[in-house]
């Protein structure tokens, strides 16, 4: 048995995964779960080898018993039968041997085979600390605590899914190495309560007190960190940094009393829990404005807005085309103009164009604004692929739709894009277009800036995805089958910086989109220049 976990070991640790950044896009990781099945099929038959294996040799052992009693009680008088003295040669020299053969036989072979066919599709290293990070971005988008996610109560779920105590210990892990005190926090106390609540684990109760007590030192707060390891030292002692962490807390504290001229604090009664410690800042000047319309608070929808939406038919000024079956449009927001087509997909162009996309997905890039380069960012959580005309006739119809929606040149623009979103998938704020301060991003494509953006969503999402403009207050929410469309410049060509927009993180389900950004180049009769910059 040992040689075989070292085997699956080796296997698991040793081959090289072929595919990265699985956890970007949940229709890639829904592969894995066929996967894990024909993995827990092979499993299956190996612990069926194993049983038959040791049933044979346990019936074996079971006759050997009996019999070696017999002999042992008078050898001579047994021996003195010949018939008894032949099958003991006979044992000796043929079945022991047999015996042996079948002792020697490995049915962990096949397995260890399988799973070294099937190790190259295998996540890695990146993928699991791609995925605890994301369902920490969910906890903080959506202000959900750790209890939420450990026990699963999350909005839309169809399935139960919990965190115990070794898996929450690994998310605290996860974000101590990243030196994310803050999330170390938050799960390691997770682990904490359900362990101090009866639950089983590999992972002890002081290995949690050591990264919790530091931790909690890292967020400033030295009189829980004291209180936290006396807990630590009093169930080990002879803990190797305990003490030495529990004098230097002690020493820090004393000093900032002295200098403040306070007394010693008693130690904290309250459990620490979402909202105990302020979340750091970050990058993102917006993040509060952001994350509060993912949750669909802050939306600036009020009745005086709501009056002046409406919807209507769109023939696309009498486009042959939809003369006979024009869209149907509904406005979402009157200034900066955002519109939603109903019906622009039916549900066999949507799943051929994800049947298209899914072979040829990869990790999503942004462009770096300093050298123009396309990159990978933590602030792009999803995987993509780009579409031609050639690929499919569906490809060529929907191109040709958005045309006569929108009265656009599509000459100029750039491929179909199609996006499905990861564990935790989203975009962060940003614009579609270049702005000024950029390395002019379009400059090899030579078809000007981006005009505008006509979003297909290919999909329905249980819980979070919204599209979300934080200038003004909006959110779009996911509708399969629609879309949506607005102007990124004015008609002067200078960009609406209204239009910085995000895809929130999807909470629950799989989040697939597609979209077509349209360049100024050939609109020069269908969208003439207005007057002024801001036209």
């Amino acid at each position: 048995m040992r040689t075989f976990l070292s085997l699956v070991l080796w296997t698991l640790l040793c081959c090289p995964s072929a595919r990265a950044e699985i956890f970007t896009s949940i229709s890639q990781m829904t592969d894995l779960i066929y996967t894990e099945k024909e993995l827990v099929r092979s499993l299956r038959d190996y612990i069926g080898a194993e049983e038959s294996k040791l049933a044979a040799v346990k019936s074996w052992a079971h006759r050997l018993d009996d019999l070696t009693r017999v002999s042992t009680s008078d050898p001579e008088g047994y021996l003195a039968h010949p018939v008894n003295a032949y099958k003991l040669m006979k044992r000796l020299n043929t079945q022991w041997s047999e015996l042996e053969t079948l002792v020697l036989q490995n049915p962990s072979d096949a397995f260890i085979s399988n799973m070294s066919v099937h190790r190259q599709y295998f996540p890695g290293d990146e993928d699991e600390t791609g995925a605890a990070k994301a369902l920490m971005r969910l906890q903080d988008t959506y202000r959900l605590d750790s209890e939420a996610f450990s026990r699963g109560k999350l909005p839309g779920v169809h399935y139960n899914a919990l965190l115990y105590v070794d898996d929450c210990f690994d998310m605290g892990k996860t974000a101590y190495n990243d030196e994310d005190y803050y999330h170390a926090v938050l799960w390691m106390q997770q682990a904490l309560r359900q362990l101090d609540g009866g639950e089983e684990s590999v992972t002890t109760k002081a290995d949690i007190l050591d990264y919790l007590s530091y931790s909690v030192y890292q967020m400033g707060d030295l009189a829980r960190a004291i209180e936290l390891t006396r807990r630590l030292v009093a169930i080990a002692p002879t803990h190797q940094r305990a003490g030495g962490n529990l004098r230097y807390f002690e020493h820090l504290l004393l000093k900032q009393l002295n200098e403040k001229n306070q007394d010693y604090p008693p130690a904290p009664e309250e459990p620490i829990q979402l909202g105990t410690y302020s979340r750091p800042k970050d990058h993102l000047p917006e993040r509060e404005t952001y994350e509060a319309l993912c949750r669909g608070e802050g939306l600036q929808m009020n009745d005086a807005r709501r009056s002046r939406l409406f919807c209507r038919y769109h023939d696309g000024r009498r486009n042959p085309r939809l003369l006979l079956k024009p869209m149907k449009e509904e406005d979402e927001w009157d200034s900066p103009h955002i519109v939603r087509y109903l019906e622009m997909l039916s549900p066999e162009e949507t799943e051929r164009i994800k049947e298209l996309a899914k072979p040829k997905l990869a990790r999503a890039t942004v462009r770096d604004p300093k050298t123009g380069v396309l990159t990978t960012a933590n602030y792009r959580v999803s995987k993509s692929a780009w579409l031609e005309e050639e690929d499919d006739q569906v490809i060529a119809r929907v191109n040709q739709r958005i045309e006569d929606i929108t009265g656009l040149e599509l000459d100029t623009a750039e491929l179909l894009q199609v996006a499905n979103y990861g564990v935790g998938g989203q975009y962060e704020p940003h614009y579609d277009f270049s702005r000024k301060d950029e390395p002019d991003a379009f400059k090899r494509l030579g078809t000007g800036n981006r005009v505008a953006t006509f979003l297909n969503y290919m999909s329905d999402v249980e819980a979070g995805g919204a599209t979300v403009f934080p200038d003004f207050g909006a959110a779009i929410r996911p509708r399969k089958g629609t879309a949506v469309f607005w102007y990124n410049l004015f008609r002067s060509g200078e960009g609406d910086y209204r239009t910085r927009h995000a895809a929130c993180p999807v909470l629950v389900g799989s989040k697939w989109v597609s979209n077509k950004w349209i360049h100024e180049r050939g609109q020069e009769f269908r969208r003439p220049c207005g007057l002024t910059e801001v036209d």
